[in-house]
């Protein structure tokens, strides 16, 4: 089996989550990181083996030995870097947001259609084995969502990434953590958001963000979702979503599921791994491989995008 040969532009916290989980994917081989500073970059390189080490996507997609690039970027990178490596003619998987402004979103769907190239955004929820049993029970019409409960919270009064360390760019809670449960929502509900209204709390005189939000959505079929976004939570840490269902209720974290009895339900069997970010990497692989369209694909989750531009708008 021919090796897909795969470029990691972001050597920071999440894009050492991608290279753990690619040493777990046969047929796999990273041949190039880009990262911000050199030095860091080629500590990451050493660390896990890859032998080529810079701070140019440029350079790395010139190379003949790159086949995908995974983007771990800031987020205002990732629709202009994800047609780069398009237009280069690299399948390419972008961390989410897929963009920030609707506009480069569109034109990054427009360019995958052109190309035909894989294009995916890491909308990891949708492989989580939690979010996978609930979603497998729906689709056998077993259970239908009447209302999503979602809470995200974090700490970060102060600019630092997962890693404790200061970050070059400001993450967002409409843009980066709301966009992963407006698709799910929708993905689990099987229905398009046809309604969607905002709040947001004081904008923080450093960071220039909110960091509170409050959003609720409708679903065509009728399903609500109600979700609460904040970065000034002190704990717990995460995101906590709460299915209310016509047959059950079920409280996903990551890829822990309890019923709302707080039963422990096994999703250990739900996938070949429970590491979300390594079941996403291996649907890009899996994409490349047989030439079709990837879950998660800029296509499919471009609604969620046009949802999040209109509730920026509210917000203005």
């Amino acid at each position: 089996m021919k090796p897909i040969r795969i470029a990691l532009a972001g050597a920071g916290a999440f894009g050492q989550k991608h290279l753990d989980a690619l040493k777990l994917i046969d047929g796999v081989q990273v041949t190039s990181v880009i990262g911000r500073e050199l030095d860091k970059t080629r500590e990451v390189a050493t660390k896990y083996g890859i032998g080529h080490a810079t701070t140019s996507l440029d350079e790395s997609l010139a190379r003949d030995d790159v086949d995908a690039v995974i983007l771990c970027t800031p987020t205002q990178m990732h629709a202009s870097q994800t047609l780069a490596c398009l237009q280069a003619g690299k399948h390419v998987q972008v961390e989410i947001p897929l963009c920030d402004v609707l506009k480069e979103g569109e034109a990054v769907v427009e360019a995958q259609r052109k190309t035909g190239l894989v294009a995916m955004c890491g909308h990891t929820r949708r492989f989580n084995p939690s979010h996978q049993w609930v979603r497998r029970r729906i689709v056998a019409g077993e259970f239908n969502i009447q209302q999503m409960d979602v809470q995200t919270y974090f700490f970060r009064r102060t600019n630092m990434n997962a890693l404790g360390q200061p970050r070059s760019w400001t993450d967002h809670l409409l843009w980066h953590h709301a966009a992963h449960t407006v698709d799910l929502f929708a993905y689990q509900a099987q229905s398009p958001v046809v309604k969607a209204n905002a709040l947001q709390g004081p904008i923080h005189p450093v960071l220039g963000i909110a960091m509170d939000m409050s959003i609720q959505l409708q679903a065509a079929s009728g399903a609500i979702c109600t979700l609460s976004l904040s970065f000034n939570n002190e704990g717990p840490l995460g995101t906590f979503f709460r299915y209310i269902g016509d047959t059950g209720t079920y409280i996903a974290r990551y890829d822990d599921l309890v019923n709302g009895k707080d039963e422990k339900i096994d999703v250990s069997q739900v996938d070949v791994s429970m590491n979300g970010i390594e079941l996403q990497d291996r649907e890009f692989v899996a994409a490349i491989r047989e030439g079709r369209e990837p879950n998660g694909s800029v296509a499919q989750v471009l609604p969620c995008y046009q949802v999040l531009h209109k509730l920026e708008q509210q917000l203005l």
